[in-house]
C-alpha cells in the first residue's frame, strides 16, 4: 500500500510503498477514501509545538516516533476482518474514532479514552490516515453510516468536528449567552454550526481574515463578526454584550495573544475553553481567579460516544462541516503548507 509520511519533522512527506497489514482477532482494516488535514498534524510535521518563554516542546518528549502517515480523521470502507469481528461486513461505510487509549486508566475505564494516560492514537501515535489502507485495533473504533453521508464530511467528523462539539459542551452554554468564537476555519465554523443547533446561544466570531467572517456568517450561522486586526477587540466585544462582557469563550487558535484579549472581555463566572495548540504562555491575576469566579478550561477532541452523537446530527443535517480543499497523497506536504499559511477556509482532506 502507499502511505504519505513524515520521515523527518521538517522535511517534504514522502509517498512510500508499505507492506499492507493483515486483521487479527478484532482488528479491521480499512481502505481510505478520505483523510482530514489537520492543525495537529502540522504540529507533527514541525515537530513540537511552543511552550513557555518561547521553549520548543518537542512531540518525540510526547512518544511520537518517525517515521509516522499522520492523519487521524478517517472515512472508508471495511476491506478485511479480523476472524474475531462481529456487526460488520466487507464494504461497509465507516468512520474510524482515531482516540484510542490502552482501556486500562482511569480515563479509559469512564470512556475517555481521548484523554488515556497511555494513548495510541492513530496518525498520531499509529500510522493513521494518510494512506490506502489504516489498520484499525478493533471494531468498536468503527461506525457505520450510511449513503446520504458523503465520505469527505463524514471524515472531518472525528476530529475536527469532535473537538469542536467537545468545546461546545464544555462552554456549558445556554440559550441567549453570548459566545466568543476565536478563529473561523473549520473547526470555528463548526463550533459556530453547533453552538447555535444545540445551545441556542449567540454567536460572536472573531478572525482577523474578513473572507472566513464571511464564511462564519454564511456556513457557521454567527450573528456577530469581529476582525480582531482591524478593531479594538476587547471595545467590540463589550459594544455586542451590553458592556457586560462574553458569557463564554472557545478560542480555537489558543496563542498567547488571543488568550490574553480573552481575558479582557469576559464577564464574571464566564468560562474560557482553550483549545487551539499554537501555545506559548499567559500571565493571570490571581485574585481576579476567585473573585471574578470565571473558569478555564482546556478541551481536547472528545469521547466515542461524542462521534456518535454527531454522526447523528450530521445524518439529520443539523450540522454541515464545511470541506473546500482535496488533496492526493503525493500533495500532503502542499495541503500541510495551505492550512499553515491560512489558505484554507472550511476543511482540506486527502484522498487516496
Amino acid at each position: 500500500m502507499k502511505s504519505s509520511r513524515i520521515i523527518k519533522p521538517k522535511e517534504s512527506l514522502q509517498v512510500q510503498e508499505l507492506d499492507t497489514p493483515k486483521p487479527d482477532g478484532q482488528e479491521v482494516l480499512v481502505r481510505v477514501h478520505s483523510s482530514g488535514v489537520c492543525h495537529s498534524d502540522i504540529h507533527l510535521w514541525e515537530g513540537g509545538y511552543e511552550g513557555i518563554d518561547g521553549k520548543f516542546m518537542k512531540t518525540t518528549d510526547r512518544g511520537v516516533k518517525y517515521p509516522l502517515t499522520p492523519g487521524h480523521e478517517i472515512a472508508g470502507t471495511i476491506d478485511k476482518l479480523g476472524k474475531n469481528v462481529t456487526d460488520f461486513n466487507e464494504g461497509d461505510k465507516v468512520i474510524v474514532y482515531p482516540w484510542i487509549g490502552e482501556g486500562l486508566c482511569p480515563a479509559c475505564r469512564m470512556g475517555e479514552e481521548n484523554l488515556c494516560d497511555k494513548p495510541r492514537s492513530l496518525g498520531v501515535l499509529v500510522d493513521g490516515g494518510y494512506s490506502e489502507y489504516v489498520l484499525v485495533p478493533s471494531y468498536r473504533y468503527l461506525i457505520r453510516i450510511g449513503d446520504n453521508l458523503d465520505i469527505n464530511t463524514a471524515a472531518t467528523l472525528s476530529c475536527s468536528s469532535l473537538t469542536a462539539y467537545n468545546a461546545v459542551k464544555n462552554a456549558s452554554l445556554k440559550p441567549y449567552d453570548s459566545v466568543v468564537i476565536v478563529g473561523a476555519g473549520g473547526l470555528g465554523l463548526m463550533a459556530m454550526q453547533l453552538a447555535k443547533a444545540v445551545t441556542g446561544a449567540r454567536v460572536i466570531a472573531m478572525d482577523i481574515d474578513d473572507d472566513k467572517l464571511k464564511l462564519a456568517k454564511e456556513d457557521g450561522g454567527a450573528d456577530e463578526t469581529i476582525n480582531s486586526s482591524q478593531v479594538d477587540a476587547v471595545k467590540s466585544v463589550k459594544e455586542k454584550t451590553s458592556e457586560l462582557g462574553a458569557d463564554a469563550v472557545i478560542d480555537f487558535v489558543n496563542a498567547s495573544k488571543t488568550v490574553e484579549t480573552d481575558m479582557q472581555f469576559i464577564r464574571k463566572r464566564a468560562r474560557v475553553v482553550l483549545v487551539g495548540l499554537f501555545g506559548g504562555e499567559l500571565k493571570l491575576n490571581l485574585v481576579n481567579m476567585p473573585t471574578r469566579a470565571y473558569k478555564l478550561i482546556g478541551s481536547y477532541t472528545g469521547t466515542l460516544n461524542d462521534l456518535n452523537e454527531l454522526v447523528s446530527l450530521a445524518n439529520r443535517k443539523i450540522i454541515n462541516p464545511v470541506v473546500s480543499n482535496h488533496y492526493k497523497l503525493d500533495q500532503a506536504t502542499e495541503a500541510l503548507d495551505a492550512l499553515k499559511h491560512g489558505k484554507v477556509h472550511g476543511r482540506s482532506v486527502i484522498n487516496p
